[in-house]
């Protein structure tokens, strides 16, 4: 089965997490789990220059920008776009530690709603990333599309929070990694949307085939599964 792996890092995080791929090494991951392509960002943009550069048949870039750092990550944005052809935004609210509903966020929803780019917000994290406030932002911002990374991540309380707000906004899309419920996936495709449920494996933090299995076994038929691991992001991306 054909695969796209619509949310992965190219880099090295440390700390707690203490994880990492280089760009070759992560394609030599990809090729050995048959992924065609990975959607990838990182804190340091030019290391997913690099990455795309190196592999550009395998590797979409997406811009990870801080909101705090106002018209400079407006600017990167737009730089990333027109320069080395990225074709997204990722805002992460842990780490860069503000809620998704802040009105911090509104002139990258801005740039995003004017540039027709999509927004991968991380969530699941009490207080800055639960499901209720990325629907805000999505009601405030109804004409940019938004992939709600982790679909809640793994509390229950939010996965089945960002699957029922979900279903009442178009705008808004839901990606499997990291979510430990199989069984939320196949309630996803069935009620949100058979257009609007991605899989992706959050490598290096998570394992490939570990990410794969929770889906295959989700009890989907086989061309639901085709859409969720490939067809849905391919169109969603335009690649």
């Amino acid at each position: 089965m054909q695969k796209i792996d619509a949310h992965s890092h190219v880099g090295y995080f440390g700390g707690w997490a203490d994880v990492g791929y280089t760009d070759e090494q992560m394609v030599a991951e990809m090729d050995r789990y048959g992924i065609e392509k990975s959607v990838v960002s990182y804190m340091d943009n030019t290391v997913v220059e690099q990455a795309v550069k190196r592999f550009p048949n395998r590797f979409v870039g997406i811009t990870w920008a801080n909101p705090y750092e106002g018209d400079k990550a407006v600017e990167t944005v737009v730089r990333e776009v027109r320069e080395h052809g990225f074709q997204g935004i990722k805002l992460h609210p842990l780490l860069n530690v503000f809620t998704a509903n802040d009105a911090v966020v509104h002139p990258l929803m801005e740039v995003a709603q004017q540039m027709d780019l999509p927004v991968f917000i991380h969530s699941g994290h009490p207080p800055f990333s639960l499901p209720h406030s990325i629907i805000q932002l999505a009601e405030d911002f109804p004409k940019v599309r938004i992939v709600m990374v982790h679909m809640g991540h793994g509390n229950g309380i939010y996965i089945q929070a960002a699957i029922d707000l979900s279903k009442k906004h178009d705008n808004v899309y839901l990606e499997t990694s990291g979510m430990p419920m199989h069984i939320k996936i196949r309630e996803a495709y069935n009620t949100v949307g058979s257009e609007r449920v991605f899989w992706g494996s959050d490598a290096p933090f998570h394992h490939y085939r570990v990410e794969m299995l929770r889906t295959e076994v989700c009890g989907l038929p086989e061309s639901a599964l085709e859409n969720i691991f490939y067809r849905n992001i391919k169109r969603f991306l335009a690649l």
